[in-house]
């Protein structure tokens, strides 16, 4: 079997609250999952599932690691973010090739929200 990406865990203390918010954002869909865990898409999905675990403690310090979601025009998926319950970090770059916007989840999860001029 060759190695294949097939998810994105993301620490949470209300797994449901971020899942609905990160499916209402993607589009995507709760799939199986263990209790008390939820999992958006399934196994065998075009993208990799995203799963939201849950932990005790709150997030402290920068993730390392985040999500990029492109978009078609960065201020409506910005003003969606927010009433989504996100909010936007300040931060916001602008570059040859497009817009980057750092936003976070409801519970501080950062990530970018990137417009590509094509």
């Amino acid at each position: 079997m060759a190695n294949v990406w097939s998810g994105v865990t993301i620490d949470c203390l209300d797994p449901e609250r971020v899942a609905r918010f990160w499916g209402v954002l993607l589009g995507r869909e709760p799939g199986p999952s263990q209790e008390g865990w939820v999992y958006l898409g399934e196994r065998g999905d075009p993208q990799p599932r995203l799963v939201f675990q849950p932990v005790p403690e709150p997030r402290t310090g920068k993730v390392r690691l985040h999500l990029d979601v492109a978009v078609d025009h960065v201020d409506e998926a910005m003003a969606t973010v927010i009433d989504l319950g996100g909010r936007y970090t300040g931060e916001r770059h602008d570059h040859e090739q497009g817009v980057v916007v750092v936003m976070a989840d409801p519970e501080g999860h950062e990530f970018c929200l990137v417009q590509y001029d094509d």
